[in-house]
């Protein structure tokens, strides 16, 4: 059987660190017995598919808005909520900080992968270079349409790369990588292609996962996780 949480190695390899990808078995209460368990406090924005990052030093007084969040205290359990969007932990161990990520296509039309490393820079001094990003499960581009305004979108914002190919026997209907897309966020902002691993399971096709798109179910998300060990 497989794990409930999906860890990368390079990250389980840091002693000081927690993270996860979690899957339909991690629900809300596991979550909670994790951060018990580390002796942490779960830090979860209201994800409005924007590119905000909110720097957070100790836990919010009450739930803020944002779609990335970043630190670099000790005992925060920074978490994202996904259901078809790609989430992405970043670490960078020289300057002991973590961010995660949610990036959907909005997010991702604005750039938010890219403005999560310029806040890892410009709030932590972090060298983009010695960043890890992990990109977790997410829609595939096998199953992932979209229509000729997304793609616009795209395209106005200036984008690196092209994550678009046509689909076939689908006039103005293109698959979208948001796994590449982001990717290529990150290479732009310094991160080296070597430092990026990518976990490549797509939501749609895997059963152990939720999807939106395969299962309009508005309610389940999965609980993907990054935070610095207190102590």
């Amino acid at each position: 059987m497989r794990a409930p949480v999906i860890e990368v190695p390079r990250l389980s390899a840091v002693p000081w660190l927690v993270h996860g990808f979690g899957t339909r078995r991690f629900g809300l209460d596991d979550l909670k017995a994790e951060a018990a368990k580390r002796k942490a406090t779960i830090v979860v924005l209201d994800q409005i598919h924007s590119d905000i990052i909110r720097v957070i030093e100790r836990p919010p007084a009450r739930r803020i808005e944002g779609d990335a969040s970043a630190t670099g205290t000790p005992g925060l359990l920074l978490v994202v909520k996904t259901a078809d969007c790609l989430p992405l932990l970043l670490l960078d161990k020289k300057r002991r900080v973590v961010a995660a990520v949610h990036a959907g296509w909005r997010g991702t039309a604005q750039r938010i992968a890219e403005r999560a490393v310029a806040a890892l820079r410009e709030h932590f001094g972090s060298d983009p270079a010695d960043i890890i990003a992990a990109l977790g499960p997410s829609i595939g581009p096998a199953c992932y349409e979209v229509s000729e305004d997304v793609r616009r979108h795209f395209r106005d914002a200036g984008l690196p790369g092209d994550p678009f190919s046509p689909r076939r026997g689908r006039p103005g209907k293109f698959r979208l990588d948001l796994a590449a897309a982001n990717a290529a966020q990150l290479e732009t902002a310094g991160v080296p292609s070597r430092r990026i691993v990518r976990v490549g399971r797509c939501t749609h096709c895997d059963p152990d996962l939720f999807s939106f798109r395969r299962d309009r179910d508005t309610r389940h998300r999965l609980y993907n996780f990054i935070g610095i060990l207190a102590g």
